[in-house]
Order: C-alpha cells, then sequence, then structure tokens
C-alpha cells in the first residue's frame, strides 16, 4: 500500500484523519474525471468521530449479525465510505479499488452498491436514489427491535447511523420514513444531516425553505443541531443521541460543501464535478496535505487501522454470550440470520395443498393468500408482516402474529399506514439487516408508488415479498384509478423481479412456497378481489407453479390450440376449452402464474408446454405488451387496450371483451 514516509508526529490528529477521507476521495473523483467531492470533504469530520469513538464494527467480520449499521442515504458522496472502508481495514478493499473508482469491475461504484458482505464487505445496502437510504433505515431499525425482543440486549442492542442529505429530505420518501421511525420510537436510529445548503442547482433556497429541525421535532424525533465541522460538538451530540432511548435523533450537521477548496467551498461546483488539477493543489496546500494523490502518511493509517479494531473485543464477547445461549435458541437464532427456512416447512406446504385440493374452496386469491399464511406464519417464525393501511383489504394478517410496536417488539404485523414506499424501502431494510422475511401488502395498482424500491430489492437481490391484490378490472366498481391494466407487463419488464399470479386457492399455496423459498430477489404476488373455483383438485406434491407454466387441462386428443391464461382468467380459458372442445376443435389449457420461472425452463421443455405446434391463444385482463413471447407471432390475445372503468365486475368483462365467447373466436381466427 503507498504510504509516506512515517510522520515524526506521535499523536495523530482528528484534523488529520479527517483530511485523509478528503483527500482520497478528491483524488479518485479527480482518477475518475466523475463523481461528487463536495459532500466527502463536507462531512470528513462527522464521519471521522462517528467511526472512531462510537460505530460497533470488526472489519474481519463484516457480517457480525451485532454490528452497528451505517447507511449513506446520501449516497452521491460515496466516496467517504469508500475511503472509510479502505482505512479502516475492510478486507477487499485497497487502494487500487479506490484508484479505478467508477470503472469497471471496481468494487468502488458510483454509488454505494450491496452486493453481500462477502463481494462489498462493510456496504449495508445499495444507495444513490435519494432518501432510500434513510427509508431502508426504518426497516434496519424495526428488525433490531424485533430481534432484541426475541433474543435480548445480550445477542441484539445495535444502533443503525445514517447520513443523508438535503436531497434525501426533499424527496417525498423521507416525510414516510421520518413520520413512521417517529411513530414507532426508534431510539437506535441516529441520522446526521449534512446540512450544507447546496443542491446540485445551487443554493437549497432556490426551492425550499423548510425548517428541517421543527419538520424531525414534529414527527417525534429528539433533533440536535451542531457545527459539522467541529468534533467536540459532534461527539457531544452522539452521546447525547444515544441516551434518548425513546425517540430517533437527528443530528443537524451545519457544514460546508467541498470544506477546504480555496474556490469552490460552499459552492454548487462541486458537488457533482472533480475539482481540477488547480483546485486540488490549493486544496493541498490550504489544508496542509503535501502528499501525492492515493498517497496517506503511516501514521495516519495506523491510526485509522487502530480505529478498526476498536470493537474487536465487543465482537469476542458477543460470540461468548451466543455460545452461553440455550442451544435451541442460538440454533435458531443462527438459522434465522443465516437465512435458512425451518426444516419443516414442506410438509405444512403438502399438508395445506392436500387440504386446498379436498376442499376446494370458492374465494378469492386474496382470501387463500391469507389461509395460507395462516399455515405458514407458524412455521416460518421470521416472516414478518405488513400492509399500508389495508390490512382488510389485503387479508395480510393473520391472529397468531401479534402487532409490532414499542409496546410488543415481538410482535410479527406491521401497520404502515399510507406509506406505500415507506413499507416497501424499509421491507428492504429489514431484509438486508437479516433474521426476518418481510412481506408486505397493497393494491396492485400501487406498485407504481413503491417502484422505486421495488427495483432496489431487485437490484441487491432481496427476499422481499410484495402481496398485491386487487390485481385487475376484476376488482370492480372503484374504477380506472385503482385497476391495474399495465402493472403486470411494467413488472414482468424489472430484472430479477419473480411476479407470480396464481389461478386458484392450491397455486396460492405454491405460489407463497415459491416466493418464501426465493432467496436471490423479490417477489410479487398479484391477487384477486373476486372468487375463484379451485381448478386443482387432484393432489401433487410437485409444485407446478415452479415451472412457470404447466398444462392445467389437457385437451381431448392432439391438441390444435392452446391456451395460456394467468390467475383469473385461467378460469375463462377453460370455459372457452369447453366451448371449442364441444365444437370438435382439440384444446388444452396451460396455467401461466409466472413468465419468469417459465423462461427459466430449457427452450425444449418451454416449447412443449406453451404448445409452440399449436394455435396459441393468451388470456390475460392487461396489455398485450410481453405476450409475443408465449403466443409467438401468429398467436392472438385477449385483454386490455385501455384503462378501466367503474361497474360490477361482470359487466366489466363483458364490456371489455375479455369473455370465452371472445377466445373461442380469435382461436378460430387462427385455425382458418
Amino acid at each position: 500500500m503507498p504510504v509516506a514516509e512515517k510522520s515524526k508526529e506521535s499523536v495523530v490528529s482528528h484534523n488529520d484523519m479527517a483530511n485523509a477521507i478528503r483527500f482520497l476521495s478528491i483524488d479518485a473523483v479527480e482518477a475518475a474525471n466523475s463523481g461528487h467531492p463536495g459532500m466527502p470533504m463536507g462531512m470528513a469530520d462527522v464521519a471521522t468521530v462517528l467511526f472512531t469513538k462510537f460505530l460497533k464494527f470488526d472489519p474481519s467480520q463484516p457480517e457480525w449479525p451485532d454490528r452497528d449499521r451505517f447507511i449513506l442515504s446520501a449516497g452521491h458522496g460515496s466516496m467517504l465510505q469508500f475511503a472509510l472502508l479502505y482505512l479502516l481495514g475492510y478486507p477487499k478493499w485497497t487502494i487500487d479499488q479506490l484508484k479505478r473508482f467508477r470503472q469497471l469491475g471496481s468494487m468502488a461504484n458510483g454509488h454505494p452498491e450491496y452486493e453481500g458482505h462477502a463481494k462489498h464487505p462493510g456496504i449495508e445496502t445499495t444507495t444513490g436514489p435519494l432518501g432510500q437510504g434513510l427509508a431502508n433505515s426504518v426497516g434496519f431499525a424495526l428488525a433490531e427491535r424485533h430481534l432484541n425482543a426475541l433474543y435480548g440486549d445480550d445477542i441484539v442492542n445495535h444502533n443503525t447511523y445514517v447520513i443523508a442529505g438535503d436531497g434525501c429530505l426533499m424527496e417525498g420518501i423521507s416525510q414516510e420514513a421520518i413520520s413512521m421511525a417517529g411513530h414507532y420510537k426508534l431510539g437506535k436510529l441516529i441520522v446526521f444531516f449534512d446540512d450544507n445548503s447546496i443542491c446540485i442547482d445551487g443554493p437549497t433556497d432556490l426551492s425550499e425553505s423548510d425548517d428541517q429541525p421543527a419538520r424531525f421535532r414534529s414527527c417525534g424525533w429528539h433533533v440536535v443541531s451542531v457545527d459539522g465541522h467541529n468534533p467536540a460538538e459532534i461527539e457531544k451530540a452522539v452521546k447525547e443521541a444515544q441516551a434518548v432511548t425513546d425517540k430517533p435523533s437527528m443530528i443537524a450537521c451545519k457544514t460546508i460543501i467541498a470544506y477546504g477548496s480555496p474556490n469552490k467551498a460552499g459552492s454548487e461546483s462541486a458537488h457533482g464535478a472533480a475539482l481540477g488539477k488547480d483546485e486540488v493543489a490549493a486544496t493541498r496546500a490550504k489544508l496542509n496535505w503535501p502528499h501525492e494523490p492515493f498517497v496517506i502518511p503511516e501514521s495516519i493509517l495506523s491510526a485509522w487501522r487502530m480505529a478498526g479494531t476498536r470493537s474487536l473485543k465487543a465482537a469476542t464477547d458477543w460470540r461468548v454470550r451466543l455460545d452461553k445461549l440455550d442451544k435451541a435458541k442460538k440454533d435458531e437464532f443462527t438459522r434465522r440470520t443465516s437465512g435458512t427456512l425451518p426444516a419443516g416447512f414442506k410438509d405444512t406446504v403438502l399438508a395445506l395443498k392436500r387440504k386446498f385440493s379436498n376442499e376446494a374452496p370458492n374465494i378469492a386469491t386474496r382470501k387463500s393468500s391469507q389461509l395460507t399464511l395462516e399455515a405458514y406464519n407458524p412455521a416460518v417464525p421470521e416472516m414478518v408482516g405488513g400492509s399500508a393501511d389495508l390490512t382488510h383489504s389485503n387479508l395480510t394478517f393473520t391472529k397468531p402474529m401479534g402487532v409490532m410496536n414499542p409496546k410488543n417488539w415481538g410482535g410479527r404485523y406491521m401497520h404502515y399506514g399510507v406509506r406505500e414506499h415507506g413499507m416497501a424501502s424499509a421491507m428492504n431494510g429489514m431484509a438486508l439487516h437479516g433474521g426476518v422475511i418481510p412481506y408486505g401488502g397493497t393494491f396492485l395498482i400501487f406498485t407504481d408508488y413503491l417502484r422505486p424500491a421495488l427495483r432496489l430489492s431487485a437490484l441487491m437481490h432481496q427476499r422481499v415479498i410484495y402481496v398485491m391484490t386487487h390485481d385487475s378490472i376484476g376488482l370492480g366498481e372503484d374504477g380506472p384509478t385503482h385497476q391495474p391494466v399495465e402493472h403486470l407487463a411494467a413488472l414482468r419488464c424489472m430484472p430479477n423481479v419473480l411476479l407470480l399470479r396464481p389461478c386458484d386457492a392450491v397455486e396460492t399455496a405454491e405460489c407463497w412456497q415459491i416466493a418464501i423459498e426465493h432467496k436471490t430477489g423479490p417477489s410479487v404476488l398479484a391477487l384477486t378481489r373476486q372468487n375463484l373455483a379451485v381448478l386443482r383438485k387432484q393432489h401433487t406434491d410437485e409444485n407446478l407453479c415452479a415451472r412457470g407454466a404447466y398444462e392445467i387441462s389437457p385437451a381431448a386428443g392432439t391438441a390444435k390450440v392452446t391456451l395460456l391464461g394467468t390467475g383469473s382468467e385461467v378460469h375463462i380459458a377453460i370455459e372457452a376449452q369447453k366451448i371449442l372442445q364441444a365444437e370438435g376443435v382439440a384444446t388444452r389449457v396451460v396455467s401461466v402464474p409466472s413468465f419468469e420461472l417459465l423462461e427459466q425452463q430449457p427452450e425444449a421443455i418451454r416449447d412443449r408446454i406453451v404448445g409452440v405446434n399449436t394455435v396459441r391463444v393468451g388470456v390475460e385482463a392487461m396489455v398485450p405488451f410481453g405476450w409475443d413471447r408465449l403466443v409467438g407471432e401468429h398467436g392472438a390475445f385477449v385483454g386490455m387496450t385501455s384503462f378501466g372503468a367503474s361497474a360490477p365486475i361482470k359487466d366489466l368483462y363483458n364490456h371489455f371483451g375479455i369473455t370465452a365467447a371472445n377466445v373461442v373466436a380469435a382461436a378460430k381466427a387462427k385455425l382458418k
């Protein structure tokens, strides 16, 4: 590693250590000619105090379950975090990674990217879309409190720290997060507000005049304001925040963006661009940093590396306490934090499928989902559910769970309020924290309100389950504002999102199994409001939905037509099949609960399932985008071509032509 000659000074000052962050950030942005140097330069003092005096972590064990979590919500200032990870001695974070900032293959990405601690140690979440990290932190803090209630202070007792900027607080999701955190009295959540009064366009007073401390106080936060370049004030404020256990804390740090730059400090010109060669030289002179780019004096690097060992004893002592736990409790904690499911889960699945096949309930798949959760939640105790104020519509609550709140952190159900975006982002935080599998509900139409967080679930490969009910015009009278028509296509477009749309109770049980077992990305369950009869009355141990598609009703003879449907429209396909076969047209029906799982099948199997040698007709109460992959260029599709309307469900399906008769007509037209 590049180091300057050992300093003659025996004591390394706070300024020395903070300047190491500043100049690694300056040099990396300069080398890349891309990035945001101003924020790391302005928040270096805060970060130095936090990481050298307060944060509980062990670089040699980046996945230590009881570490404090640090979230850089202002992700554009990523070099602040990358510099810290190198200075503190995290594995893999070499100076060469920083030299290759924003280059293909470097760990030092344009924004912090979570890829697991084995690949990117020390990065707790992906940030960059402003406000997401702040909202993630609510989920981290909720998960900490929940697991603390189950395992006690000796095993789970840590803080979540966040650095958020003006942009984070301008984004609407910040209000959802701030309100939620205050309501739930998340005393172990501490947010540092980088109050530099600068955004990309210029001074923040161009676009806002909010009193941020007052805003946080109104939501039930403990708030203190400090000089963000005064380490003594920062230290005092953190100690005060740690002592407040019944409120989250916001420390408003008045900082100067690009602190130390003679001509760009306090200016938007340093927000999102390199300082430039001359200004870098001037900044080195002003801050008395005569060292070459990426060179850290040995004494300063040693001081930082020593800071990285601060919590070694705490980590060792924690391991001792874990080993002293009752074996069953220790094994359960280890299982949960590793993400492994309980051994008996599959037996629970099979028993429920048999029950549904035998009893054949004629119920909405949202109700099938609730019955499924009644079986699965006891079997998978790490499941933590919730809804964005639609519990009685989404049917996401099961009685044994208990409501999670400050009086009952051991509860397993969250009332998120009308905060779809905040709910989704908090669920990301819970999943990233570990030890819980979060699921949350709202109407499918409102995936629009939570889409940025869902995208991050996918980008970070997190097991987050989205329970989206009222999945089509089938919801009826609420009308086009609530009837999704383009939403399934939009979700299918997003990489690494697993969309599951079951057609009956049996498929619902199978889709929930798939979602719970799917560890490498989010799942979206699209569920009906209207009742659906059970089509799968013959039990199979195999999870047929896991194929993505399968023949649910075979043809009488050699098939000439294949009807492919999802969810409620599989029933329309079945009715059309009866008509066609009565007229002598051998027709098979294929249920397609998941395009994504179908596309994972080998081509030959996929072709056999969809019936490439038959006339193919797709039916779904959605727009046709994406269906050409299944029906082929010579196939047909029956679905929506416009927004919906307000009317009873039967009138709507007839009005928009999504009927068995039209499916039959489409098939016959292609047979000619």
